[in-house]
């Protein structure tokens, strides 16, 4: 294969984690990503085909790319997801697979997909009680959901990780929010919270009413002691984890597992950041928050050649601000929504 320099921005991060939406289409409606009646998707002409994606990631694995993660929208309603996975894991070297998805329909597939490469999913879950889950996604799917979780932990698509937004008044009572890590150590799954971030599709976000990180530890602590993990195993991961005791436990008796909490907000983890993301549409976004774009689906069908597509791929790393910004007076949230960015 060509090799080519690693991807490092002006920071001097470099950059190891590609997420890959393949749909901006959903099957839920979660209120901190989009209005119940949805929003204009995305012409479908405008959309990657396989074959363009798994050279596109051809191309980022050269630069040093070594996990690829699909996200959406959600990833399970294309089609051709099995092709896209086992495309990727085609290539030479092989980038670790990996998928973020609300599960909705997992349990049909996750055999295929681990079959066809995929090693592991991050699963969207933020309430165990069916009446909360149908306020929040405005589809009654919970049973789905908690099916696809199994089924993935039955394929091997291990460790299962649990992806969990808390909004405020909804489902962030103590009891609710140690409920699920109950849940999560039952079963062996990761759990992780994450502050509400503005990317919501109908531009609602309110920091006032975000619960933050420290709020989410103040409630776990509630049902479990809580013990930080050092700083150095952390590494360029978003979440800060902790290892999980029962009430009262000697300091030196063994976990009973790990929760994370990723305060992207609170507690910025930008100055490690090795992730870019490739659009279902095409677009190179440097930064989640990012407000412009890099195409190459443009010059990707009109004849560029894989030296070019690496060059804009760089040029868009290299122009990559120190951080997000949310914290700044002058912060803006991207015009598109989490949906079309890719999670």
């Amino acid at each position: 294969m060509v090799t080519r320099e690693p991807l490092v921005d002006g920071y001097g991060r470099v950059h190891r984690d590609l997420r890959i939406s393949v749909t901006d289409r959903c099957s839920l409606r979660c209120t901190y990503c989009m209005p119940e009646d949805g929003v204009p998707w995305l012409p479908r002409a405008t959309m990657l085909s396989t074959e363009e994606i798994v050279r596109l990631a051809d191309v980022a694995v050269s630069m040093g790319i070594e996990e690829v993660r699909l996200t959406g929208g959600e990833p399970l309603l294309r089609r051709d997801l099995v092709d896209v996975v086992a495309g990727l894991a085609s290539l030479d070297p092989a980038p670790e697979i990996s998928m973020t998805t609300n599960a909705v329909g997992l349990a049909k597939n996750a055999s295929a997909l681990r079959e066809a490469g995929l090693t592991r999913v991050n699963v969207s879950l933020d309430t165990l009680r069916r009446d909360v889950f149908i306020a929040l996604a405005k589809r009654d799917r919970l049973a789905d959901t908690l099916a696809g979780i199994r089924a993935a932990a039955d394929a091997g698509l291990v460790p299962v990780k649990i992806n969990t937004v808390l909004m405020r008044g909804i489902n962030d009572a103590d009891a609710d929010v140690v409920g699920l890590l109950d849940f999560a150590l039952e079963h062996g799954y990761e759990l992780r919270f994450i502050e509400q971030m503005p990317l919501d599709a109908q531009h609602g976000w309110d920091r006032s009413q975000m619960i933050t990180g420290e709020e989410i530890l103040d409630k776990l602590r509630t049902g479990y002691d809580l013990t930080a993990q050092p700083d150095e195993a952390r590494g360029s991961a978003p979440a800060e984890l902790f290892d999980v005791r029962p009430m009262g436990a000697d300091p030196d008796t063994a976990p009973l597992g790990t929760v994370g909490a990723i305060a992207s907000v609170t507690m910025p983890f930008c100055g490690s950041c090795d992730r870019v993301r490739l659009t279902a549409d095409g677009m190179i976004r440097n930064c989640l928050f990012a407000a412009g774009e890099t195409d190459l689906r443009t010059p990707l069908r009109d004849g560029a050649d894989d030296d070019e597509l690496a060059a804009l791929l760089r040029a868009s790393i290299t122009a990559k601000l120190p951080g997000h910004g949310i914290n700044q007076p002058t912060f803006l949230q991207p015009p598109r929504p989490m949906s079309a960015i890719g999670g």
